[in-house]
C-alpha cells in the first residue's frame, strides 16, 4: 500500500553529510552548478501559493511571493510574535509570506529574483551532450553528469531513472514541455550530490504516487507531488506547488 505523505527533505544538512562520505573527485564532468542565490534557503518556494495535505512533511523553509500568507493552504499556520514567519506541525522550519512583517517582503522578493535568474541561467547553457534522449521516455537508464536538453515532455517510466557520477558532478536537464514520474518511480543517486542536480522545467511537474525525485527543481509553471511522493531537494517554482492526494 502506498503511504499517504508526502515528504519534501531540503538539501543543506543531506547534502553535507553526503560530501564528507564520498570519496572526493578530481573535476566536475559536467557543466557548472546553477547559482540559486538566496532562493537556495528554502526547500519550497513559489510565486502564487503552496498547498498540502495534512499529512505531508516538509524539512526546511517555505515561502511564497508575492502572494500572501492565505495563499498557503492546509498548513494551520502559527505567526510569531513578531510577525516575520509563521510555523506549522507539517514544517520542520520556518514559513513565510510576503504579507508578514519585514524585513520578509523584501526578503522574499529578493529570493524570488534569484529563482527566475537561476532558471533563466539554465534555459541558457547552451551545448547539450544529450539531446532529446530516447525521446523523452525515460525509464531503466543509467545516466551520467552533463547537460540534458529536451524539446519536448520528459516522461519517468516506473522503472525510474538512476544518476551515476562524483559529489562534484553536476547533471542540468532542459526540458520545454512537461516532466512526470509515473507512480512509483525513482530518481536514484549514486555518488551524486541532489544539490548538483537541475530540473529546469517549462512546463508543468508531476511526480505520481509513491514515486521520488532528487534535486533542485526549476520550474516554469506549478509543480504537484501526489499521494505518497517524496523528494529530497528544493522545488523552486514560479507559480504554485501542491502538496496532494489523489
Amino acid at each position: 500500500m502506498l503511504s499517504t505523505v508526502n515528504k519534501v527533505v531540503g538539501l543543506g544538512l543531506w547534502a553535507w553529510l553526503l560530501s564528507v562520505s564520498a570519496a572526493p573527485a578530481v573535476t566536475n564532468l559536467g557543466p557548472a552548478a546553477l547559482n540559486l542565490g538566496t532562493a537556495g534557503g528554502f526547500t519550497i518556494l513559489a510565486q502564487t501559493g503552496i498547498s498540502t495535505v495534512p499529512s505531508s512533511a516538509i524539512t526546511g523553509n517555505i515561502g511564497v511571493s508575492p502572494a500572501a500568507a492565505t495563499f498557503l493552504t492546509g498548513f494551520q499556520l502559527t505567526l510569531s510574535s513578531t510577525g516575520v514567519f509563521s510555523t506549522s506541525l507539517q514544517v520542520v522550519g520556518e514559513v513565510f509570506a510576503s504579507s508578514y512583517s519585514a524585513p520578509t517582503p523584501v526578503t522574499l522578493a529578493t529570493a524570488v529574483a534569484n529563482m527566475q535568474t537561476a532558471y533563466t541561467n539554465g534555459v541558457g547553457l547552451l551545448n547539450p551532450a544529450f539531446t532529446n534522449l530516447a525521446s523523452g521516455s525515460l525509464g531503466g537508464l543509467v545516466l551520467t553528469p552533463g547537460l540534458y536538453k529536451w524539446t519536448t515532455a520528459v516522461s519517468i517510466a516506473s522503472a525510474g531513472i538512476t544518476l551515476t557520477g562524483t559529489p562534484l558532478d553536476v547533471f542540468v536537464f532542459q526540458i520545454a514541455g512537461t516532466l512526470t514520474l509515473a507512480a512509483g518511480a525513482r530518481v536514484t543517486l549514486v555518488g551524486v550530490l541532489a544539490s548538483n542536480v537541475f530540473w529546469v522545467v517549462a512546463s508543468g511537474v508531476t511526480a505520481g504516487s509513491g514515486s521520488h525525485i532528487e534535486g533542485v527543481i526549476l520550474g516554469k509553471t506549478a509543480v504537484t507531488l501526489q499521494t505518497g511522493a517524496t523528494m529530497n531537494g528544493r522545488i523552486l517554482a514560479q507559480t504554485f506547488v501542491a502538496l496532494q492526494q489523489v
